[in-house]
């Protein structure tokens, strides 16, 4: 039997790198933006510069010695622009670059004569292109103009002390205390729909009447656990003073008393009544933190509600009220047999700077 000796055959040119290559290669290995296929070219070339054999390199690699070849060639003459694939042929751009340009100021910039928002047809009939290819280079650009998003900026003079103690309390819980986000989700309606709901089938989505019969409303009070993901919820008929402090005594009654309670509410008049604020007084762990104005995206329990409305009350029947609040309880039972915590991830100082770079747009238009 024959056998081949490692090492025989033409000799293979070593590679030299310089620091500024070998730092760059390491940097797309490192980079999770970087293609598999890119990576790997830039790992051939550094066990090659290693000094270590092709087969060897293709062995650690999971590739073929023709492959680790190929690429020690593509370095040795190209250097690392050799390791990119060379530009396939094909018919050449229609749309250059100046046009590309003018349609993403058109649509940044400028409105259609026609209507209050470019849509692909409006665009192409402007700038003689397919709308085909006006669709494509919004989607390289992310730009979306059917979409339409809300805002509300606050006018809180104390917004930035506020924002900062919330955040606070989210990051660095004190010792020996539990944070609780409280809100209440008012005017929660029993609704009905006037004819049977026809059930989905192949090819059909479920269908129902737009015609409802209410049969009244409920609040929900629900405190929210961010560590464990628990909630402590109760059902009143009517959002008065009267049944917060009746929510509260729930807290108290559920929150060991060993914990002080810190609480993360907004700026309803219900939380300050002055009943209310004699409640405090007389149970001082609690300990209560308002949200700016108009910033209930601090508020963690609002993902609660947004959960509440998403899975039992958008497409929910309820024929009585009694009935709408035994589905809420229901999923707050769920949610409390499988708890997960809530974990908040900017610190003030990044939301403050995305605001003042926000506001900083604003005023340069």
């Amino acid at each position: 039997m024959a056998v081949t000796k490692k090492g025989v055959g033409r000799p293979k040119t070593r590679i030299e790198l310089t620091e500024a290559e070998r730092a760059q290669l390491k940097a797309v290995v490192r980079r999770r933006s970087s293609s598999q296929s890119l990576v790997r070219r830039a790992r051939i070339v550094l066990l090659c510069a290693a000094g270590i054999d092709n087969c060897d390199v293709a062995e650690r690699l999971g590739t073929s010695a023709q492959t680790v070849c190929k690429w020690r060639q593509r370095f040795r003459e190209g250097r690392f622009e050799g390791l990119f694939d060379a530009p396939k042929s094909g018919a050449p751009r229609s749309i250059d670059d100046d046009l590309v340009a003018t349609i993403i100021r058109k649509a940044l910039k400028e409105k259609p004569k026609k209507a209050t928002q470019w849509s692909t047809r409006l665009m192409a009939a402007e700038t003689g292109i397919s709308s085909s290819s006006v669709g494509r280079i919004w989607r390289a650009f992310g730009l979306k103009p059917h979409r339409l998003d809300t805002f509300s900026l606050s006018r809180d003079p104390f917004f930035v002390e506020k924002v900062r103690d919330i955040v606070g309390l989210y990051l660095r819980p004190p010792d020996n205390a539990v944070v609780l986000c409280v809100d209440e989700k008012s005017q929660i309606q029993a609704l009905d729909r006037t004819q049977p709901i026809l059930p989905m089938q192949p090819t059909v989505g479920e269908r129902r009447t737009d015609r409802y019969i209410r049969h009244g409303t409920t609040t929900l009070f629900a405190a929210l656990d961010i560590a464990s993901g628990r909630v402590i919820g109760k059902c009143f008929r009517r959002h008065r003073a009267t049944e917060f402090i009746k929510f509260l005594r729930e807290v108290d009654k559920n929150v060991p008393a060993h914990l002080d309670v810190y609480a993360v509410l907004d700026n309803y008049a219900t939380h300050k009544t002055p009943a209310v604020k004699r409640w405090l007084l007389r149970h001082p762990r609690f300990h209560l933190h308002f949200t700016p104005t108009n910033s209930s995206w601090l508020n963690l329990v609002e993902s609660l509600f947004s959960l509440l409305a998403r899975r039992r009350l958008k497409r929910g029947v309820h024929r009585s009220t009694r009935a709408l609040e035994k589905d809420i309880r229901s999923f707050l039972d769920h949610t409390n047999e499988d708890p997960k915590p809530y974990v908040w991830t900017k610190s003030a100082d990044e939301i403050l700077e995305n605001l003042r770079r926000y506001c900083t747009d604003i005023d340069r238009e």
